[in-house]
């Protein structure tokens, strides 16, 4: 296995302040973003990433510097005059579910990003512009050199007209090895198609590994080796904010563990076996179930996970109550 200099996973995208309603009427501030929700969760299962994003120099933007910067994160972001931190209103149902709605300005300077074997994007970085270009060409340039995962994690609020939202989404399929998206997230996309339709063609268009995550139940992944199911885990659901996001986390630490990143070891990634996958995408449901279980994003420590996963592939059961992550 080939080592590259430079650091193991960095991540482009936006952060934000979550805005978060409950049922009971009461209103949180907490730092969030998909990308910055799956920068921490890294940092918190020892990883070291680096977060290329866009923060405001105001009392917003500080806090979650520091939110970010605590856990281990090292952020990358160039100030822009005038400019306020995003904020995404997310208001919970009874399940803890969540709705958003957005006030945010994505711009990004991609010259802050390190060298690194994983490269990660996803969510508003890659629909909203001015960025979104910016967050594109850093992938083609990058390709050469890294993994590249990407998670669609798609807003309608945000992405205006959806044909261009599919292209959008398409051009990274293309591009990405490793790809997790929501069932909401397909269903939005393609209406009248069934998750794993969709997942195979992505598969089939060059991705090393397709996951799709469908909340209560479980997960399932698309690869070489066939498709693996997962169950979800038990849990009682606080609220479900950040749990894609760590979920795609513990997936690119799986991948970094068993030393399936860099452009080098893209083969063996394509060739990865059933019993490892199945043991990658149940540690990511493990991690997922602990973070909707806490209010807000707040995603597991390594030592809160299993230690050893389990060495069989899992399928998923005909019945139970659980959950994984959306």
């Amino acid at each position: 296995m080939s080592v590259r200099a430079g650091r193991r996973a960095v991540v482009v995208g936006e952060a934000l302040v979550d805005r978060v309603h409950s049922v009971d009427g009461s209103v949180a501030e907490l730092p969030g973003g998909s990308p910055a929700n799956v920068a921490l969760a890294l940092a918190r299962l020892g990883q070291t990433p680096q977060l290329v994003t866009s923060l405001a120099d105001d009392e917003r933007g500080r806090r979650v510097r520091e939110w970010l910067e605590t856990s281990g994160v090292v952020v990358a972001a160039a100030h822009v005059a005038g400019a306020r931190t995003s904020v995404a209103t997310a208001r919970l149902d009874a399940t803890g579910a969540a709705r958003y709605e957005f006030d945010i300005d994505w711009r990004v300077d991609t010259g802050l990003a390190d060298d690194s074997d994983l490269l990660h994007v996803g969510s508003i970085a890659t629909q909203l512009e001015p960025g979104a270009s910016d967050v594109a060409r850093l992938v083609e340039q990058r390709r050469c050199t890294s993994t590249i995962s990407f998670d669609p994690n798609i807003r309608p609020a945000l992405v205006g007209d959806a044909e261009s939202a599919r292209e959008r989404v398409h051009r990274m399929v293309a591009l990405a090895d490793v790809i997790k998206a929501s069932d909401e997230d397909i269903r939005w996309l393609h209406p009248t198609r069934t998750a794993l339709e969709v997942a195979r063609e992505w598969h089939a268009a060059g991705a090393a590994i397709v996951v799709v995550t469908e909340g209560g139940d479980g997960a399932f992944a698309v690869a070489r080796c066939g498709v693996v199911r997962v169950p979800a885990e038990r849990v009682v659901v606080v609220d479900t904010v950040g749990a894609g996001d760590t979920f795609m986390a513990a997936l690119v630490d799986g991948l970094i563990g068993h030393g399936l990143v860099g452009a080098a070891e893209r083969a063996e990634l394509r060739a990865i076996s059933r019993e490892r996958l199945a043991q990658l995408v149940q540690r990511c449901a493990a991690a997922a179930a602990v973070t909707v279980s806490r209010r807000g994003t707040d995603p597991p420590r390594r030592s809160e996970l299993p230690a050893t996963p389990p060495s069989e592939p899992a399928q998923a059961p005909d019945h139970g109550v659980g959950y994984s992550s959306r």
